[in-house]
């Protein structure tokens, strides 16, 4: 009998070794890739990782590098690693189909964030509505310019987007700014300019060819800090003005600057972004109900409400 109990205890114990196995078996593997590394999406990555951490999966990170032939190369690398999902922001919602039809027809489940592609691969889309971002921020500038202009005056603005980087993306935010900004400026520039260096070196040669230009529209975090600096530079503060969209440390510094050139940016929340997408990612891994399409609210951020700000500095200091 006491021979019997020790052959059902090793049983009960071989058979828990082996669910253990089967178990770590089972953790999903994700591939969580973005196409630079800049605050927004390093915040994004973060998000990821903490959504992957508690939902016991693990997570590949793969940078892109704003290059669709390294995309491509990392979207086979993880079909060829057998992932179970790929959460992505694409690089083109064209020019990204084909690598992810590949990994769609191997089985791997896909999700994308901030940016998607055309037709139905995406199985969910995460996204800010870059139009509505563009709107707050018109909205913004518009409110602002009428209580700094005289009555049925126009404003001459230049605008610094990513067109040639992600054209649906930034159409629609220069798009949605214009449609709310539109009755009160006069667009003299449209540039591209969406990393802060390129963007210090657009926005002065803009200044310098439209002296008269009282606004710098910018689509993006890089174009925002740049645009913010050019306009130091050029010596212009209390001349020019800066409007933006994405909320960082940077552009929230510069919101509380007593150099009252950064008036509101619109802010993404790229945590949720992140943390969102990947467990839309683990729901359809685990044949759970899930959104098609998921939309995280935008923030607008002002000069005229530095406690606002603030808040949100301290909120984004945490990740």
């Amino acid at each position: 009998m006491q021979r019997f109990g020790k052959v059902l205890a090793l049983a009960v114990l071989l058979a828990s070794g082996f669910a253990s196995l089967h178990a770590q078996a089972k953790q999903p593997v994700i591939a969580g890739i973005v196409f630079q590394q800049d605050q927004y999406f390093r915040t994004v990555q973060i998000g990821l990782r903490d959504a992957a951490q508690a939902a016991g999966a693990q997570l590949l990170e793969g940078d892109s590098d704003n290059k669709l032939e390294k995309e491509s190369q990392l979207i086979d690398t993880y079909i060829a690693r057998g992932v179970d999902a790929i959460v992505i922001a694409p690089i083109s919602a064209k020019g990204s189909v084909n690598a992810l039809q590949r990994a769609r027809a191997k089985g791997i489940k896909v999700v994308t964030y901030g940016t998607s592609v055309n037709g139905d691969l995406a199985q969910v889309s995460v996204v800010s509505s870059d139009r509505e971002l563009g709107q707050s921020t018109g909205d913004a500038t518009r409110q602002y310019l009428q209580s700094v202009l005289a009555p049925g005056a126009k404003a001459q603005i230049a605008t610094v987007a990513f067109k040639s980087q992600v054209p649906e993306q930034s159409d629609a935010r220069v798009g949605g700014f214009l449609e709310k900004a539109g009755p009160s400026v006069t667009v003299v520039a449209q540039q591209d300019a969406w990393l802060p260096e390129k963007a210090v070196a657009v926005v002065g040669d803009i200044i310098t060819a439209h002296p008269g230009v009282q606004v710098i529209f910018a689509a993006n975090e890089g174009g925002t800090v740049g645009a913010v600096q050019a306009v130091k530079n050029a010596g212009k503060a209390g001349k020019i003005v800066v409007f933006g969209i994405d909320g960082t440390e940077q552009t929230a510094k510069a919101l509380l600057s007593r150099d009252n050139i950064l008036q509101a940016v619109t802010a993404q929340q790229p945590y949720l972004l992140g943390k969102n997408a990947l467990n839309a990612a683990v729901a359809l891994i685990d044949a759970k109900p899930v959104d098609t399409k998921i939309v995280v609210p935008s923030r607008l951020l002002t000069r005229q409400n530095p406690k606002q700000v603030q808040d949100f500095l301290a909120e984004i200091k945490k990740y």
